[in-house]
């Protein structure tokens, strides 16, 4: 699954966008760089039941932004992505 596939799992199943995760993950200080992906899995898995997967998609997301690694983008791997910019702002809103 790609990275931006584990987004919109996260968003169909939270109903909310990996942006607005990301808003309440600052709120509860789950960001900067002392993070620890221990805490935003019980926090996701708590508040939304989310597994490991999905929570370290979006911990990648709360560490390092929405960027990912080129070897990533267009490889034909399970885990292939169409671009190394993720989408944040939810599926609807997404270009085509």
């Amino acid at each position: 699954m790609s990275f931006q596939a584990y987004l919109d799992t996260i968003e169909r199943k939270t109903g909310r966008t990996p942006r607005e995760l990301l808003a309440l993950a600052t709120e509860q200080g789950l960001s900067g760089p002392s993070v620890k992906a221990a805490a935003v899995i019980e926090w996701l898995k708590a508040d939304y039941d989310l597994g490991r997967g999905h929570a370290m998609a979006l911990f990648h997301v709360i560490k390092n932004g929405p960027k990912i690694s080129a070897k990533h983008v267009g490889s034909a791997g399970a885990h292939r992505d169409d671009s190394d910019t993720l989408w944040l702002d939810g599926i609807a809103s997404r270009p085509a």
